[in-house]
């Protein structure tokens, strides 16, 4: 039962980041930086990465030490995800095609490593008094969430739309 949950999971959640990939390679070039809701293309793409790699760590602290952050340090910035206040940063296009990649492959290792006992076990989060398997449940429908205002955006600018992702293992 515990490889089923866990394939069940790495497979929603890394469909739901195939269709992030998808708005970021899909989305015009003139829109990249068009409002969606409160904040532009750009930042709901980088907030809807940052919030699922920061999900499937730990706590704070645990993503800033990825070699990843390390390596890339100029897309993170002082990480004014932390700070209560509006996203005031622009990101490239580039920039979020290798998070998107790293967000993926994070998933996979990271819910590929989960057993019954740490999937029963606390979210690692604070704020979210919740078990683990439901906390990984709760970070793919965040980027379930933040994906539909993507597509809105694309299907309102050029009646475009994306592909529905099944399954993300093979994407």
């Amino acid at each position: 039962m515990e490889d089923l949950v866990k394939t069940a999971l790495a497979d929603q959640m890394l469909a739901a980041l195939a269709s992030v990939g998808d708005h970021i390679e899909r989305c015009p070039d003139d829109a990249w930086d068009r409002l969606v809701a409160k904040h532009t293309f750009n930042q709901t793409v980088f907030h809807t990465l940052f919030w699922a790699d920061v999900y499937l760590g730990r706590g704070y602290d645990a993503v800033r030490e990825q070699a990843f952050h390390r390596e890339n340090a100029a897309i993170f910035r002082d990480y004014d995800e932390f700070k209560k206040q509006p996203p005031s940063l622009a990101y490239t296009r580039g920039d979020m095609r290798l998070y998107v990649a790293h967000c993926r492959e994070r998933a996979r290792q990271v819910i590929g490593a989960e057993t019954a006992e740490t999937l029963r076990g606390p979210s690692g989060f604070d704020w979210l008094d919740i078990s683990r398997l439901e906390a990984h449940i709760y970070n793919t429908r965040h980027i379930q969430h933040h994906a539909s205002q993507l597509v809105l955006r694309r299907r309102l600018d050029s009646g475009d739309d994306t592909p529905w992702h099944k399954s993300g293992w093979s994407e």
